[in-house]
């Protein structure tokens, strides 16, 4: 109903800022997509600028997942810790991190090391928060069994705590996830020379609004994507997790 509604709005108003649908998915195929099937269909401008956005998420979000994760099972498993950190962390989660893009700009200067930054500093957060309060929220009565098995501490954390903080884990990392595409797109918009962002810049200064839209589209393309492999994995790792949802109401 959405795109339905997207359309006949586009063709009723007939605004070149806002375009029907069907002429965004048409120079969506022309700018991204193509014939040749040893490039899997996908056009060279694609390959280029996709995956150089790509490389910036994957370098940014992974620092993040493992300092996120570490740091929250520090924070978790230490109330000397969580005490002296828990304000230096809500500080950060509190900051919108877009507004220390010209920080980073100044720093880093209009390099990949910005983008991959500010990725990384937006997305931590998160998944360090969600880790801590995981990991303190572990069964005492688990962590005793673990103990009367005389288990080796680095064994305790890798087959007790960690599985069992996973649930929320992988929750604050879905939520990075998201906030690591957002930042990936607006640090491309303000400091770069290539990337998605790059491309809705150069497309909307040349007036080229329906190749702006297409890169709108493929941005949600990519999320979506990105948001169903996690899920497999989640599925993948949390097997074990009985999850009714409503259905259980």
């Amino acid at each position: 109903m959405l795109l339905v509604g997207w359309e006949i709005y586009g063709r009723v108003n007939g605004s070149v800022f806002f375009p029907p649908l069907s002429k965004v998915l048409q120079q969506f195929a022309t700018m991204w997509l193509s014939s040749d099937a040893s490039q899997l269909y996908l056009s060279e401008l694609f390959w280029d600028q996709v995956t150089t956005s790509l490389s910036r998420f994957a370098r940014g979000w992974g620092l993040a997942v493992v300092a996120g994760i570490a740091v929250g099972v520090i924070l978790g498993r230490s109330r000397v810790a969580a005490r002296m950190y828990n304000p230096v962390v809500r500080f950060f989660t509190s900051i919108p991190n877009t507004v220390l893009l010209p920080i980073a700009v100044q720093i880093f200067g209009v390099t990949d090391g910005m983008n991959i930054f500010l990725i990384f500093l937006g997305s931590v957060w998160v998944i360090m928060i969600n880790t801590a309060d995981g990991v303190a929220g572990v069964d005492p009565m688990w962590l005793r069994s673990a103990r009367s098995l005389r288990l080796a501490k680095a064994t305790l954390y890798w087959r007790v705590v960690v599985p069992a903080a996973m649930p929320q884990v992988m929750a604050g990392l879905r939520v990075s996830l998201g906030i690591g595409l957002i930042l990936m797109v607006i640090s491309e918009l303000y400091a770069t020379t290539a990337g998605l962002g790059y491309q809705i810049v150069v497309a909307q200064s040349s007036f080229q609004y329906l190749s702006m839209w297409s890169a709108f589209v493929l941005i949600g393309l990519i999320g979506i994507i990105l948001n169903a492999i996690f899920s497999v994995v989640e599925r993948r790792l949390l097997r074990w997790q009985r999850r009714t949802g409503l259905a259980g109401l």
